[in-house]
């Protein structure tokens, strides 16, 4: 059955894959907007604009675009650096109690939203489930903060009074537009041999294609399943496995290795953590309950990709 379908981040990294992945489905899609001009390229079926941080301004157009489901895609991250971490964490809270109150008022069905799989504690094995606590007591102020964002933000999602709510973990994502594309911040540190590798490497990444995170929110778009699920391909991979063989696929040279202890003064908290430290994630439960799979089932295929 088609929908009415409001993507508040259409002209993200994301919902530009999306957008015309649900109009091909059918669907009536709608963008919610800060700048009109972002959304220039767009095949949509309407345009509404309103800061997300702006309650009365996210209702007004809410109600006009008046959706089935709205899928909430909000971020303003720009690099792997700690800078959109907190503006972040603000669409992730006070964002999305905006984005609920205004389906709310508009009817609206469902809402489908935007986390992040890689946000778990170190804890436990390699690869994680959907129930394995948050890094709620991160060490690093910044990823300690996102975290906390993500907590709320999935306790609003599924904790709305009126709507159906399906939270996506998505993992570590690569393809156009992301730091991991040939001509982002990752893959030209890696070209160029700029990005170490501590020893040991034993941080482990879930990868996802955009492609993949697109699909999946189409596909919990048009599921009648509540819940939390882990999206990322099948291949979860210690970073001792994935630079390496990261830089070949680049042609670069090899990064070279670095004592762990070093690592954090070398690259900052958050890639030290994620090549040292972090888990991985299953995506069972996603694959099951939404109906998905990753088209692209492990990051060696498409990792360097233009």
């Amino acid at each position: 059955m088609t929908a009415r379908v409001l993507v508040a981040g259409a002209t993200g990294v994301i919902g530009r894959a999306l957008v015309p992945l649900l109009r091909a489905r059918g669907h009536h899609v709608t963008a919610l907007v800060r700048e009109p001009s972002r959304a220039a390229g767009l095949a949509l079926d309407g345009v509404v604009v309103a800061d997300a941080l702006e309650a009365e301004a996210v209702r007004a157009a809410v109600l006009s675009a008046r959706p089935d489901v709205v899928v909430h895609q909000l971020t303003a991250l720009r690099g792997p650096t700690a800078e959109g971490f907190e503006p972040t964490a603000r669409l992730r809270t006070e964002g999305t109690a905006h984005l609920i109150a205004a389906a709310e008022a508009a009817g609206a069905e469902r809402m489908v939203a935007q986390s992040i799989a890689f946000a778990t504690a170190p804890r436990g094995g390699p690869v994680l489930t959907e129930d394995a606590p948050l890094y709620a007591d991160a060490p690093d102020p910044g990823w300690a903060l996102t975290t906390r964002a993500i907590a709320e933000l999935e306790r609003r999602i599924l904790g709305a009074a009126h709507l159906s709510g399906t939270v996506l973990r998505y993992g570590t994502l690569y393809g156009p537009g992301t730091l991991y594309h040939r001509a982002g911040a990752f893959g030209g540190a890696v070209a160029r041999g700029r990005l170490p590798l501590p020893e040991p490497a034993a941080g482990i990444t879930s990868f996802l294609h955009v492609e993949d995170a697109a699909r999946a929110a189409v596909c919990a778009v048009e599921a009648d399943t509540d819940g939390v699920f882990n999206v990322a391909d099948d291949d979860p991979v210690e970073a001792a496995v994935w630079l390496p063989e990261y830089a070949r696929l680049l042609g670069a040279p090899p990064p070279r290795t670095v004592p762990a202890q070093l690592a954090e003064r070398l690259l900052g908290w958050f890639t030290s953590y994620q090549l040292t430290a972090m888990r991985g994630a299953a995506n069972d439960r996603g694959r099951q309950a939404l109906n998905w799979k990753p088209a692209v089932s492990s990051w060696r295929t498409r990792l360097a990709d233009d």
